[in-house]
């Protein structure tokens, strides 16, 4: 639906049908990438532009026009029954999510049953029953599981539907239902089974269980069309990777000076402040011992040299490089610069905040959490409920030597979440970093502006994930 979304799309598609082709068909998207030329194609390859813009489109499902084009389209493609094609998506979150459920109860007028939201599923489910693909990947938020419409479990209903797409939409049974797996356990679901009888968390996947930098819960159901008797196989559990694995070798940046006149100086002269004044707060509070020694050693090292970074950051001739296992996935020597690697800018009040967390997150190895470890001057923010318990998480840093918390499209609006743990760049996480964390490789460019490349890489799934399960799925195919 997004235009900038699709714009990265269809620059994605490019890339992929001109690295079917070898590397040397690449050239002209590397001298995009790295600031060469104005357009990602030339005149070699304009018909490979025109093919990525027929695989990427911007359609609203659930728009008659748009269910209109898209049939057109998977009846030119020859999508049907009879082939063995794979359906992969999700339908959107808000109706789900926690935090979408949160707002809507403070709607006066709100009632679930009138949400469109809720029942996009249905979209997805009409493809699956007219078109019969093989195998189906469904990915959602955890949140999905305990969402109710009318005091009934909307995952069970979605359950069911799915593995008898006929009965739900009221046709006539004319084709076979699916069994629905975990990619985690052995749990398997069809149209004969009660969901009630059934763990629904066994859908669950923690993608940092599985070689993921990053703690990130969701729903992902597996489905295959009855008649192909195969049993998939499972997800393999990876060794936990680091923040600090697959970020360590992008070039430091200070963040921004928002709302006032900002440079080098000015931005070193206002965190050495902030530094000095809280190492003093905290040599009066008991316990706060090694938090005062970590700011007073920041404090006499901050750096004015630090740049604030672009959507190109050309390397230098010695970069530092990730770890090899890291480099392989992430890297690509075709590259003469860092994309999308741009710091925010912020207020000087929550400047403050960050430079505090990120120090006490380096002396005490956790990120401080409520208004009592914000107790220090200068530290409280403008809410009126802050003391509640709601705001508890309101500031929370990155740790190195962890996966992260989970990138959500909320780093959109403000970095408050995702706060880096280097306490002398004192900023939020930049585009680059957070799709890092969401593991997409290097050449992987975002369109848009800023926000809309957070967007981008909070609502992805993210690709070695993807992989993972795409594995799982050509096994199935084979």
């Amino acid at each position: 639906m997004d235009a900038s979304a699709h714009e990265t799309l269809r620059l994605r598609a490019f890339y992929r049908i001109l690295r079917r082709k070898g590397k040397a068909a690449l050239k002209s998207y590397y001298r995009y990438c790295n600031g060469e030329a104005k357009q990602p194609y030339d005149d070699s390859n304009f018909s490979e532009w025109e093919q990525a813009g027929n695989e990427a489109r911007q359609l609203t499902l659930g728009k008659p026009e748009d269910n209109k084009e898209l049939d057109r389209i998977l009846k030119k493609e020859g999508i049907s029954p009879q082939q063995n094609w794979v359906l992969i998506g999700g339908p959107p979150c808000q109706a789900y999510s926690l935090v979408g459920r949160a707002r809507n109860k403070g709607k006066a007028d709100y009632k679930a049953e009138e949400d469109h939201r809720h029942f996009l599923y249905k979209e997805y489910l009409r493809i699956i029953q007219q078109y019969r693909p093989a195998v189906f990947v469904m990915e959602n938020v955890k949140g999905i599981l305990s969402s109710k419409v009318k005091d009934q479990f909307i995952f069970h209903t979605i359950l069911r539907d799915l593995a008898n797409p006929d009965r739900a939409l009221k046709k006539q049974q004319q084709g076979l239902g699916y069994k629905i797996h975990s990619l985690v356990v052995p749990t398997v679901f069809d149209s004969e089974t009660d969901p009630k009888d059934i763990d629904v968390r066994d859908f669950i996947i923690r993608a940092e269980e599985y070689g993921i930098p990053q703690a990130r819960h969701r729903v992902i159901l597996l489905g295959i069309r009855e008649g192909i008797d195969v049993l998939p196989a499972r997800l393999n559990k990876q060794e936990s990777v680091r923040f600090d694995d697959v970020t360590n070798d992008l070039p430091k940046l200070r963040s921004k000076l928002s709302k006032e006149k900002d440079s080098d100086e000015t931005w070193a002269k206002v965190i050495k402040k902030h530094l000095s004044e809280l190492a003093l707060e905290a040599s009066h509070v008991e316990g706060l011992e090694k938090l005062e020694t970590v700011l007073s050693r920041h404090s006499g090292n901050i750096s004015s040299k630090h740049k604030t970074g672009s959507l190109r950051i050309t390397k230098p001739e010695n970069a530092k490089q990730l770890a090899r296992e890291h480099a392989k996935w992430y890297g690509d020597d075709e590259l003469e610069v860092w994309l999308n690697h741009e710091a925010r800018g912020h207020m000087n009040s929550d400047l403050r905040r960050y430079v505090y967390a990120a120090a006490f997150a380096e002396a005490y190895k956790r990120s401080p959490k409520g208004h009592e470890e914000f107790g220090l001057k200068g530290l409280r923010p403008e809410h009126a409920n802050w003391e509640t318990g709601k705001f508890s998480d309101r500031f929370r840093v990155q740790l190195k030597n962890s996966p992260s918390t989970t990138v959500t499209s909320h780093i959109a609006k403000d970095g408050h979440y995702f706060i880096h743990p280097d306490a002398l760049q004192c900023r939020s996480l930049t585009v680059r970093e957070a799709a890092r964390l969401q593991t997409f490789p290097d050449n992987y460019y975002f369109k848009g502006n800023r926000t809309q490349q957070f967007h981008q890489v909070g609502n992805a799934v993210p690709p070695m994930l993807a992989k993972h399960i795409a594995s799982i799925v050509k096994d199935i195919l084979r």
